[in-house]
């Protein structure tokens, strides 16, 4: 199987790094800007995690040096960035080539059908805590570190079987084949707006908004509002994910997570504000569930949107 990355930043370089390094794959190789396709062809790919460290030399090629033959893609970019990436990917996509999206949210789904075709556009999604420093290194926080993919569909194909079966062999990273990967998207979506929407809200994590008066009960409500959302959606929230998976998470004090958005907002970045926040408000009015605080994030996000654009935000020492 050969596998073409596009992004080689946190998602990407993590696990295309392990992929390299499990050996389960025929190759694989990073589609990049050339900024990053030079600093990989000086220093290598460089990952540091809790699970091992990994530095190698790869193969980092731009959209014209690709060239066809791809397996499978996996898209790691930013939602923000699908536009560009979707013409970076054209020359590299050929009649048998497999996209699996790790981005964040929903609407990805159909700008990529629409762009190569329902039969080459899979689901999927990345479970990980992990960034991109300043010098280039993944550096994963530790934690789980895993992928899902599959069929939209529901069937198991010949190709996420092969994708299962390189990720089988890779060290610190996971591969999930599903049969039902709508339904798992919808469960990380149900956590990455509740953790999105508080941290960003409240600027802090989970743990110090659940240290705050209130703060518990207000994640709960927020939580319970994105759970009722994806009911309406016809992806209920399994019990047992819920209540054993997700829920603790917001009753924790001493919680650290924090979504990427809230780093990407304090940094001065970026950020997914229409692809999870905007999404989630229209789902809430769709399923007639108070959309009170999803509008809030929503306008909070807008609003830092229209500061940036307007060379407004404070400067950073």
């Amino acid at each position: 199987m050969r596998i073409l990355v596009l992004g080689a930043g946190a998602v990407g370089g993590y696990f295309g790094g392990r992929l390299i390094e499990g050996g389960g794959a025929e190759e694989v190789a990073f589609l990049v800007r050339p900024g990053r396709k030079a600093k990989l062809e000086r220093d290598g790919l460089a990952i540091e995690s809790p699970q091992g460290a990994f530095r190698a030399r790869v193969r980092a090629v731009l959209p014209d040096e690709a060239g066809t033959g791809w397996d499978i893609v996996l898209l790691s970019c930013k939602a923000y960035d699908l536009e560009d990436a979707i013409a970076a990917l054209r020359p590299a996509v050929g009649p048998r080539t497999g996209i699996v999206p790790l981005l964040n949210g929903m609407t990805h789904i159909e700008t990529l059908q629409a762009a190569f075709g329902e039969a080459r556009v899979l689901g999927g999604l990345a479970r990980i805590f992990a960034a991109l420093t300043p010098e280039g290194v993944v550096r994963h926080h530790g934690g789980h570190a895993s992928v899902a993919f599959g069929e939209l569909d529901g069937t198991m194909s010949e190709r996420v079987r092969a994708l299962a079966a390189a990720f089988a062999k890779a060290p610190a990273a996971e591969g999930e084949a599903s049969a039902n990967i709508r339904q798992l998207m919808w469960d990380k979506l149900v956590l990455l707006h509740t953790v999105a929407a508080a941290s960003v809200l409240m600027r802090a994590n989970v743990g110090e908004i659940a240290r705050a008066p209130g703060g518990i009960a207000w994640m709960n409500r927020l939580l319970d509002r994105n759970a009722a959302i994806a009911a309406a959606e016809g992806f209920p929230v399994r019990p047992e994910v819920l209540e054993k998976q997700i829920r603790p998470m917001f009753q924790n004090p001493r919680a650290m997570n924090q979504a990427s958005m809230l780093h990407d907002l304090e940094s001065g970045g970026r950020i997914e504000g229409d692809h999870i926040l905007g999404f989630m408000l229209e789902a809430a009015r769709r399923a007639g569930v108070d959309d009170a605080l999803h509008e809030t994030a929503y306008i909070h996000a807008k609003a830092y949107e229209n500061r940036r654009d307007a060379g407004r935000l404070p400067a950073r020492a």
